[in-house]
């Protein structure tokens, strides 16, 4: 993106923000376009959200009338999971109108490729165009279609944002398009106070390890936690393993199956825990999970994916399994997630959960949302450069 002088804003701006999945749905693109959105309001500036599905309980403080719903949503196969999206025609005109209707000053669209309210938006857009990339998928056939066949969708971008550098390559290598590192955001403040057992998960007597996730997609990597399980018993009688969010995966005997929790329930879990473990093997592009769990304090044991070592401040010393902030364990290794979960417990709350609440604080929307705007600032400077030239 071309560095232009950013002259002081006069007036707030217009934003309208597009989520390709349904906003109801549980995901981290939703929970990114909610937060942000609360955090431009709160700034003083008018926003307007679109996507499929419809508006969730847990809002961020949208209100309805900020809020459109592009029809609802159908589960599609996209990037390792299946996406609640809106493909057809019927979203395509909605969006249409949505864009048409809005007069935005600018329009914000995540995942833009994803077959959904994004890639409609895009194609109807004529405002600027900020497009933010999710994607950590190394061999992705979208985005392989996406530059062969979309190139006019993928010109309409005026500046890419990646959530992190893994992201960042998966952009450059498949659309040979250069993107600006702007990380997720969270309130790490929701997270890092408040109550540390909810109502719905009564506690056990032994240690408690905490698993967020779709039990049902391998690259959550909950196998891999349920083989390390026999040793770390052996280890730890009366160890307990508490599974949060949706799915339907069989779970041996002292797993317990929480089902999808909501917000406040899933801070207290993460608070209550005495490990919080990510055993995820691929296509990660941030590791929104594992930067909840270090802002609410609990020891963090995560795989070795770069986004998790990355917030977690850094592989550590050689020949220690863990980094500044937590413990790493080599992806897919049972045993090496067995040795991080018994050296966190061995710890437990002490410098590097302390370490990982520091470093979660680089990504309060305070640090990020800014940095967003600034790339908005940057896009309408150039556009106003274009127009007077």
């Amino acid at each position: 993106m071309n560095r232009h002088p950013v002259a002081p804003r006069l007036r707030p701006l217009r934003v309208g923000l597009v989520c390709p999945y349904a906003l109801d749905a549980p995901g981290g693109v939703q929970q990114q376009v909610l937060g942000l959105g609360a955090w431009l309001r709160g700034a003083g500036h008018d926003v307007r959200v679109l996507a499929p599905g419809g508006l969730p309980e847990e809002a961020y403080g949208l209100e309805e009338s900020r809020f459109t719903s592009a029809g609802a949503a159908l589960g599609v196969r996209y990037n390792g999971s299946v996406a609640p999206v809106a493909p057809g025609p019927l979203a395509a005109a909605r969006t249409r109108r949505w864009v048409a209707a809005q007069a935005v000053d600018l329009l914000h669209v995540h995942e833009p490729l994803a077959p959904s309210t994004s890639l409609h938006a895009l194609a109807a857009a004529r405002s600027p165009v900020v497009a933010t990339f999710h994607t950590a998928t190394p061999r992705s056939r979208a985005l392989r279609i996406a530059r062969n066949a979309l190139g006019g969708a993928v010109d309409r971008i005026d500046a890419g944002v990646a959530v992190s550098p893994t992201a960042r390559e998966v952009v450059t290598r498949h659309l040979d398009r250069d993107t600006v590192v702007v990380p997720n955001g969270l309130d790490v403040a929701a997270y890092a106070a408040g109550p540390g057992r909810p109502e719905s998960a009564p506690w056990g007597p032994g240690p408690r390890l905490l698993f967020l996730g779709r039990s049902g997609e391998p690259r959550k990597g909950l196998d891999v936690l349920l083989a390390a399980l026999p040793a770390l018993r052996r280890a730890h009688p009366g160890l307990e393993v508490l599974v949060a969010g949706p799915g339907r995966q069989h779970l041996p005997a002292g797993c317990r199956s929480l089902g999808l929790v909501g917000e406040d329930d899933k801070r207290a879990l993460l608070r209550g825990a005495d490990v919080f473990v990510a055993p995820h093997t691929a296509r990660e592009s941030f590791g929104i999970v594992v930067l909840e769990a270090m802002a609410a304090g609990v020891p963090v044991v995560a795989s070795d994916l770069p986004p998790f070592v990355d917030l977690l401040g850094g592989p550590g010393h050689q020949g220690e399994p863990d980094g500044p902030g937590g413990w790493v364990f080599p992806r897919r290794s049972a045993d090496g997630l067995a040795a991080a979960v018994s050296a966190a417990l061995a710890q437990g709350r002490g410098a590097r959960t302390r370490r990982a609440q520091q470093l979660a604080q680089r990504f309060d929307w305070s640090v990020v949302g800014p940095q967003v705007v600034e790339v908005y600032d940057r896009v309408l400077a150039a556009r106003s450069a274009e127009g007077a030239s």
